[in-house]
């Protein structure tokens, strides 16, 4: 039989949206639920045998932090795909999803505006966690500099990009920064020396703290790993002494009485 996709993320999204459109293609069976229940996306994986699963972020944190019976009860070893986009990937959920369940994640790093910029598979989320991945077939992107010019392997920059899937401009008339037909993406990042692109934040939210860069991202990225973290957003405030610091708000997991002060010893270790 054809095999069968559970779409975990919303239709209403084009996350959600897009993927049922492209699976068509191959008649599956789609397994759709109302509500976003990890337990309920396990047992369903399971019992459908479903090759794809298509989620965001944040419904792999849930799924990882799922009820361990159930986890162990349920057999996800028929996991191909799991396609993962709309928000940032920290690098070590990526890594505990696969060591949970199978090596499966493609992160699709992308926006509305350009479409995809680059895809990250099992392998390169393995040997370099955290990365956005690699360019894609029919895309062109670059990392450049304020002036416009191409940075150096390694060097942080703004990421530009251009393909076929780029939209003409927002309803108000405002369109986006371009270069040389290439579309700013509102993010910065680096390319390594295999090839990979990094993304360490958006180009508006980099904060200086004390003369440093500082991106809300990294310190995202510490809390959530954090067992009573259940989400978290990291943002720049006005400071009289250091000019900006980081603000972290954060969601305890339900019955947590995790304190200020054990977060912040957390973040410092």
């Amino acid at each position: 039989g054809n095999s069968a996709i559970v779409v975990a993320a919303p239709l209403f999204h084009s996350w959600g949206l897009l993927n049922f459109g492209f699976g068509l293609s191959t008649v599956p069976t789609y397994v759709l639920r109302r509500r976003f229940v990890p337990e309920q996306v396990i047992e369903d994986i399971a019992k459908y045998k479903a090759e794809v699963l298509v989620v965001v972020p944040l419904m792999m944190q849930r799924l990882v932090n799922a009820d361990p019976e159930i986890i162990k009860a349920n057999d996800a070893s028929s996991l191909r795909i799991t396609a993962s986009s709309g928000s940032p990937l920290a690098g070590d959920l990526a890594t505990h999803f696969m060591d949970t369940f199978t090596d499966s994640v493609y992160n699709f790093y992308g926006a509305t505006e350009t479409g995809w910029v680059t895809i990250a598979g099992p392998e390169d989320l393995r040997a370099a966690p955290g990365t956005a991945g690699r360019i894609p077939w029919k895309t062109v992107v670059k990392v450049l500099d304020e002036n416009g010019k191409e940075v150096p392997t390694g060097t942080t920059g703004v990421i530009y990009v251009g393909n076929e899937m780029m939209f003409a401009g927002y309803t108000d008339g405002n369109s986006k920064d371009f270069r040389d037909g290439l579309m700013h993406s509102g993010d910065v990042g680096h390319f390594d020396e295999e090839g990979r692109l990094f993304v360490s934040g958006r180009d508006d939210d980099m904060i200086i703290s004390g003369g440093e860069n500082v991106f809300p991202r990294e310190l995202e990225d510490c809390l959530i790993e954090h067992p009573e973290v259940q989400d978290v957003v990291v943002v720049g405030l006005s400071d009289k002494s250091w000019g900006q610091v980081l603000s972290a708000y954060v969601v305890r997991t339900e019955g947590s009485s995790l304190t200020e002060g054990e977060i912040v010893d957390f973040a410092k270790s």
